[in-house]
């Protein structure tokens, strides 16, 4: 059962009661940078802009 425009209405009026919209914009950025690190990990793909090190055994 997808979700239609009304629950996604009243799902952000609910967010905005709850959070206030001082805190919304914050909370919908780390509830996407927590989607895309998720999405991320599971297609094994890094956003990071420096490589990743390998420890070498020394």
């Amino acid at each position: 059962m997808p979700i239609g425009f009304p629950e996604m209405l009243v799902i952000l009026v609910i967010a905005l009661v709850v959070l206030g919209p001082k805190k919304l914009p914050e909370a919908g950025k780390s509830l996407g940078m927590g989607m895309r690190e998720f999405k991320d990990s599971l297609s094994g793909e890094s956003s990071s802009d420096e490589p990743k090190r390998v420890s070498t055994p020394e």
